[in-house]
């Protein structure tokens, strides 16, 4: 498959929306915290199924959290009720001028036209304002991880943060970076349920998407540092990036 049918495919996420919230990780909220600061009104870009969205939700903060794809959208709705969710892209956010503290964006940007996104980032948002970018990456220098991930394939995203390809562009200057390693404990359906929330692995016909699943299955009960545990280990390095509006 190639990146442009990747990311076509990225439009698709609602067709495994309930995988998504299954499977998917929380964010730090450390790194959460560093990404908005003291901001009382962020919007949530890209946000699925709230995973982000959630971590972002605390008294006397407003949340808005923006998803083109109607299936995540109503999935954020149930998950995060105290979000206000509305439908849009990053590169055609639904707000006024000048109407947020922060712009965040998780597991998201690399879906974006970068120039319009950050255009459009820095027109909603205050002077001063933060434009934070954040992923989790599954770790994989560990040995069983990097197997998983020859049978679930890599992403844009992935090759992206290792190859410190991570922009923004103007108005805003430099990104800053910070990352956390930390390990997320998971049951073998919630690890399958992660793959089957990938984008290359929902446009696959069933045969196949299937297919790969099982792969997943038998990797984690014949490896030796995951076969025969209710509970299994996933390292993961969250990247953290931001940026203020001038």
């Amino acid at each position: 498959m190639s990146e442009r049918d990747e990311a076509l495919a990225g439009r698709r996420f609602g067709a495994a929306a309930r995988d998504y919230v299954a499977g998917r990780p929380d964010y730090p909220a450390e790194l959460v915290a560093w990404l908005v600061g003291d901001a009382r009104e962020v919007v949530d870009v890209g946000a699925g199924t709230g995973k982000l969205t959630a971590a972002l939700v605390a008294p006397g903060r407003e949340v808005v959290a923006v998803e083109p794809d109607a299936g995540m959208l109503a999935t954020l709705a149930e998950e995060v009720p105290a979000a206000r969710a509305l439908s849009g892209t990053g590169e055609a956010l639904p707000l006024p001028d000048a109407s947020a503290d922060a712009v965040v964006y998780g597991q998201a940007w690399h879906w974006v036209d970068v120039p319009r996104a950050s255009s459009e980032a820095a027109r909603v948002l205050r002077p001063g304002g933060a434009l934070g970018l954040v992923w989790n990456v599954r770790d994989t220098d560990v040995d069983w991880v990097r197997e998983l991930g020859d049978v679930i394939r890599g992403s844009a995203a992935e090759r992206m943060i290792d190859g410190d390809a991570v922009v923004v562009d103007p108005p805003f200057g430099p990104l800053e970076r910070r990352d956390l390693t930390w390990t997320r404990p998971m049951t073998v359906d919630q690890l399958v349920a992660m793959a089957a929330s990938r984008s290359y692995v929902i446009a696959l016909a069933p045969e196949e998407r299937e297919g790969v699943l099982d792969g997943v299955r038998d990797l984690l009960g014949t490896h030796p540092e995951t076969a025969g545990r209710d509970r299994i280990e996933m390292p993961y390095v969250t990247s953290a990036f931001r940026t203020l509006r001038p």
